[in-house]
């Protein structure tokens, strides 16, 4: 994989985490604009949702972030699946 930045070759793989109250230790991608409920807090009830997928560039530190693995239901592959 190569750097949009700068074109290094070889980015790190990694993840970003979220260590929020009863958070589940990753970071999701919610499909939808944010609707906030009472409180302030994001409704992210019956969304799609999809893992983040996170890679590094040593040489720059860019990071590039993907959305491709869906984790429920609702959400949809990019190849349909």
């Amino acid at each position: 994989m190569r750097c949009t930045q700068c074109g290094h070759v070889g980015l790190e793989q990694g993840f970003v985490g979220d260590t929020g109250q009863g958070a589940r230790g990753d970071a999701r991608w919610f499909g939808s604009l944010i609707d906030r409920g009472l409180m302030g807090i994001a409704r992210t009830r019956g969304l799609p949702q999809w893992q983040i997928d996170a890679f590094r560039c040593p040489d720059c530190a860019h990071l590039e972030l993907f959305a491709a693995v869906p984790l429920n239901r609702h959400a949809k592959r990019a190849d349909g699946f």
